[in-house]
């Protein structure tokens, strides 16, 4: 047993476990995962058992239990600053602690219609005036950080941080309903998709069994 878990969702569907996931993931240390099947009859039970707040993800380390997603990258970025999960200069780290809360709290109409589902496709779906606004509003967050902070790797500060973590789903959800981008918003999906955490994520989340029907 690690001194460090993460509780999380199924890896196909919940959105807001791989955020933290990634995020712990890329500070290179050991830790437990205790999964809990969403969208079954005990789930809330169990959910409460380990944060009364019923939610995903759930930090526990000896002595804390962090219950909300932002909260958990914030300690985790504080506690093992080796992993350099915000950038180090001032300005930079505004931006994307900016850029990563935006994400935490907004767009809320795509995560309602283009849910995270990685092991299926549905082109097309999903789409709506206000979806639409969202994903042009995304994609011009995407190339503008990776014009103005990119140059020194694939991703939006170009090394990997929270915000890429926070955005994650999204390039999943991408993914899922075909979402048609210009060749440097495909090329930032291809990195996040490539890096090995994510792709470590993906294999799990294609080999779970249970289906939950969004769409």
């Amino acid at each position: 047993m690690s001194e460090i878990a993460i509780v999380i969702g199924n890896k196909n569907y919940s959105s807001w476990s791989l955020r933290g996931w990634l995020a712990i993931k890329r500070c290179g240390i050991e830790f437990d995962e205790i999964i809990l099947l969403l969208d079954m009859p005990d789930t809330k039970e169990k959910l409460i058992q380990n944060s009364k707040a019923g939610l995903v993800p759930v930090l526990k380390c000896a002595d804390i239990t962090i219950w909300e997603t932002m909260a958990i990258c914030e300690y985790l970025a504080e506690t093992y600053p080796a992993a350099r999960l915000w950038p180090d200069d001032a300005k930079t780290h505004a931006y994307c602690r900016s850029v990563s809360n935006k994400m935490h709290a907004g767009f809320v109409p795509l995560r309602c219609h283009m849910p995270m589902d990685i092991k299926i496709t549905y082109p097309g779906e999903g789409r709506g005036p206000r979806v639409k606004d969202i994903i042009a509003r995304i994609v011009d967050i995407w190339a503008d950080f990776r014009k103005y902070f990119g140059q020194n790797g694939p991703f939006l500060f170009g090394e990997f941080t929270i915000a890429d973590a926070m955005f994650a789903p999204v390039v999943a959800c991408f993914k899922t309903f075909a979402v048609d981008v210009p060749e440097v918003t495909m090329a930032y999906i291809g990195a996040v998709c490539e890096c090995p955490e994510m792709q470590e994520w993906r294999a799990a989340a294609e080999a779970e069994t249970q289906i939950i029907k969004y769409v």
